[in-house]
């Protein structure tokens, strides 16, 4: 008997320990919306966002008055931050500008014009209550002529408190104000003119016909 009521109650235990209802998950979804800004960047893109490693994993991370970045098991993205940030991020650069912004792998039967990439240091909300968001981005164009840039971003949201709600919009946001920068290509940096057309890969030089022999 004891033995069943012993079962029983760990049952009950676990059970209580697996209730979703204890776990909050949080989206990442950019506010819509903003004036609309001339398309730059034409068909990009976007590769895999680069994040810190506290701010890919599935909890929420903050700044607590000691400096450390902290965590909670129950309180989660609702999706993959890498990915979820990467979307979303493409989706508010194409929304704003008009551009074609895609993140990888690019399903298009064209290629693109341009690729872009993220690297993101700093995605955190400070002790000091901001979230910041800082790092560098690149667009690349391997066209003759074509202007490739590298820039930094530096966004500061202030948080309305320190709860994972809060959170959870302040990077939304911040999301949201790179994509302005990115998609107006603005931000401290500079701008490279590509010299030449890309030398084509091994690869493609196979792929290629053979010129006619003469006399043919």
């Amino acid at each position: 008997m004891r033995l069943i009521l012993a079962s029983v109650a760990c049952l009950a235990l676990l059970g209580a320990c697996s209730n979703g209802e204890k776990t909050a998950r949080y989206l990442i979804d950019p506010p819509a919306g903003g004036a609309r800004v001339p398309d730059r960047l034409g068909t990009a893109e976007l590769k895999d966002v680069s994040l810190p490693e506290y701010a890919s994993g599935d909890e929420l991370s903050w700044q607590s008055a000691d400096g450390a970045v902290r965590s909670n098991t129950k309180q989660l993205w609702a999706d993959n931050p890498q990915r979820a940030f990467t979307l979303a991020l493409a989706r508010s650069i194409s929304d704003l500008s008009g551009a074609t912004v895609i993140a990888e792998p690019w399903p298009l039967s064209e290629p693109p014009r341009r690729t872009l990439e993220v690297r993101v240091e700093k995605a955190l909300a400070q002790a000091d209550g901001l979230y910041r968001l800082t790092g560098r981005y690149f667009v690349g164009d391997s066209a003759a002529g074509g202007i490739n840039q590298a820039r930094n971003f530096d966004i500061s949201v202030p948080l309305a408190d320190t709860g994972p709600a809060a959170i959870a919009r302040a990077q939304s946001q911040a999301i949201a104000r790179l994509a302005g920068q990115i998609a107006t290509l603005s931000g401290p940096g500079r701008s490279v003119r590509t010299s030449a057309a890309p030398q084509p890969r091994i690869d493609d030089i196979f792929s290629q016909p053979l010129p006619p022999l003469e006399g043919s």
